[in-house]
């Protein structure tokens, strides 16, 4: 269960994101400094946005970069007991909707083999390589979808309203 979520001063372009900065580092170790004073919650994992488009398909996938940084982070806090996931949203499509469109991943280890060909992310068999691209990304066999369900506080609510009302 995830109940908070904390921006970093991190730099994104649309193929690369710089979140290995020194600055960024220490701003996520003093971050978690003094949530463990505060609260009793821990780091569960990170986000990020895809802001592309509008498309017939969400942009909701973890490209090369996503996949990598995932990896060292699941790598760097799995053994600890702490299952670390990707969250990735889409503020277009969800300002679209009037929904978050949001979705969460976790990698699979590199010497994992699936014993189903072609197995997307959701589980679902795609033939039809385009496709699997347009859906999944290039490292579309590299990772696996895991269930989200939200919910929403009614000031939450009467801003999303807010912003797709003229949208």
């Amino acid at each position: 269960v995830i109940t908070d979520a904390f921006p970093l001063p991190i730099e994104g372009f649309e193929t690369r994101v710089i979140a290995d900065d020194e600055d960024v580092v220490n701003h996520m170790i003093d971050l978690g400094e003094c949530l463990e004073l505060t609260r009793s919650e821990r780091f569960m994992g990170w986000y990020h946005s895809h802001p592309f488009d509008v498309g017939q398909h969400s942009h909701c996938f973890l490209s090369q970069t996503d996949l990598s940084t995932q990896l060292q982070w699941q790598r760097a806090e799995d053994p600890h007991g702490n299952a670390i996931v990707a969250l990735v949203v889409e503020p277009l499509r969800s300002l679209h909707q009037g929904a978050p469109e949001i979705k969460a991943f976790r990698a699979y280890p590199p010497e994992y083999s699936s014993s189903v060909e072609l197995e997307c992310p959701d589980g679902s068999i795609q033939k039809e390589e385009q496709t699997r691209l347009e859906l999944w990304g290039s490292c579309w066999s590299r990772y696996y979808e895991l269930k989200v369900d939200y919910f929403m506080s009614s000031h939450a609510r009467n801003i999303l309203e807010q912003l797709t009302k003229d949208y």
